[in-house]
């Protein structure tokens, strides 16, 4: 059995995760969260997609992805749950607390001395705001074009080519969008400029970015940890020093087998642990009976 060591990370995040969709890459984020150790895991907004859950739709890779965030619970690690504009319906449970799993609206951390303000985004939305159900509507169409981006994928693949994001290739090319984008970071950093957030760490649009931010009345780092649709991407904190994590880039995340018994005991070791704490959590939320 290969030992494998994980990476010790002090802060971990990421968002957009969209477990119960087809466009969710589940099996390479369990692949990456089982090299990690973080103190404290921050899951930025979106991580289930409660708009489109469907009990029947729940693939073994994504309950692995709820087992694995379990372990982390139940061996200690912090984790806060922010809420996203997919998976609000948790907002109501804002405080709720279970060990140490908290679902929260926003966190601010003091990190090595400077104020860091982490929150999913979707505030800046205009959409969002005033017509949701035209966010909606976006929100199927985006997931439509997943689907059809898979299994175009899935079928270029069996041919030795590459993956391609036809997603990723509209988003950047569509001058609405680029402006969006472009108005969302200036926006959440001129608001982190005025409060004196030295950090302002956010998610929602899909866009992995880190980038210091310069006004005349001060500067922030915007940071934004992208998804687990597209770009397959992360934020991490170690050594007074943040970097954005790349799966593509990570040969180790890229090769499970390397360290699929050592996890397989870990998740064993807490089995029980998980099934009441994720037992807990369902009968909480309630979310089975009203998304039948």
């Amino acid at each position: 059995m290969t030992n494998l060591r994980k990476r010790k990370l002090e802060i971990a995040v990421i968002s957009d995760v969209h477990l119960g969709t087809f466009g969710c890459r589940a099996t390479e984020l369990n692949n990456y969260l089982k090299t990690i150790d973080p103190e404290i895991l921050i899951l930025n907004g979106d991580i289930i997609d409660i708009w489109q859950f469907n009990k029947r739709y729940f693939p073994k890779p994504h309950l692995k992805v709820i087992k694995q965030l379990m372990s982390f619970i139940t061996s200690g690690t912090k984790v806060y749950y922010i809420t996203g504009n997919h998976d609000e319906t948790l907002r109501k449970f804002k405080g709720f607390r279970l060990g140490s799993f908290e679902i929260v609206n926003k966190v601010v951390l003091n990190i090595d001395g400077k104020k860091a303000w982490f929150f999913h985004g979707d505030v800046f939305d205009v959409t969002m705001q005033h017509s949701k159900w035209l966010a909606k509507l976006g929100g199927v169409g985006y997931d439509t074009l997943i689907m059809i981006n898979t299994a175009v994928n899935w079928i270029s693949e069996k041919l030795g080519y590459g993956r391609l994001s036809f997603s990723k290739k509209i988003k950047n090319s569509v001058k609405s969008a680029v402006k969006f984008i472009n108005d969302f970071e200036t926006t959440a950093s001129d608001i982190a400029i005025e409060e004196g957030y030295d950090y302002v760490v956010c998610g929602h649009i899909h866009q992995p970015e880190m980038k210091r931010i310069e006004r005349e009345n001060g500067t922030t780092m915007y940071l934004n940890s992208g998804d687990w649709i597209e770009n397959l991407t992360a934020l991490e904190y170690q050594h007074q020093r943040w970097s954005l994590y790349e799966y593509e880039k990570d040969e180790l995340a890229q090769k499970p087998h390397l360290n699929q018994q050592v996890n397989d005991l870990e998740l064993v070791s807490v089995e029980s642990n998980n099934a009441q704490l994720f037992a807990a959590l369902l009968a909480e939320f309630n979310i089975t009976k009203h998304h039948k």
